[in-house]
């Protein structure tokens, strides 16, 4: 296992607020954020390819697509995956399941993986992914959305901080924001 260093972002308890989105009123017409199928399966294995080759770490994906198909959409899954699409073409897709926080006694949500192909960046599909998730934040009184980001990864750090979130604890090799 490689050990990388990575940030931690944090919207907790009542802080939790849904990001406001000021793109285009066209761009926004053709960008649909929908449930994954069990038919995107595919696709999902090569965005969770392409992001790991960004992140350095291509050599580590040993999922396979049985493997995406089984964990993401047999009965019993708990993990939860959006696709966005822009004109009917997948651009993205964001992986995500339920935490516990005792210390809150109430649920979270952990986002595993946030992806937009980096042609179909900065016209507000990411943020439109993470609005979607933290409506369903809100909708299910969680607590905190949690997810992480590698320290080396400044254009992730710059779109998150753009969202109004801040360091909230600092330990390493992991950072958490809110």
């Amino acid at each position: 296992l490689s050990i990388r260093r990575q940030r931690q972002m944090c919207i907790r308890d009542r802080h939790i607020t849904v990001p406001t989105i000021r793109i285009k009123e066209a761009v926004t017409m053709s960008l649909t954020i929908r449930p994954a199928v069990r038919t995107d399966a595919e696709q999902i294995l090569t965005f969770i390819t392409e992001l790991a080759e960004y992140e350095r770490a291509r050599h580590e994906v040993v999922a396979t697509l049985a493997d995406i198909e089984h964990s993401l959409f047999d009965e019993g899954s708990t993990v939860h995956t959006l696709m966005c699409e822009r004109d009917g073409r997948a651009i993205g897709f964001a992986v995500y399941f339920y935490s516990y926080s005792t210390w809150l006694g109430r649920n979270g949500i952990y986002l595993e993986d946030l992806y937009v192909t980096p042609e179909q960046r900065g016209d507000g599909a990411g943020r439109q992914l993470l609005q979607h998730i933290a409506r369903e934040a809100l909708a299910n009184n969680c607590g905190r959305l949690e997810w992480s980001v590698l320290d080396w990864n400044e254009p992730a750090i710059g779109f998150y901080q753009k969202l109004g979130l801040s360091l909230i604890h600092i330990s390493e090799p992991t950072r958490r924001y809110a």
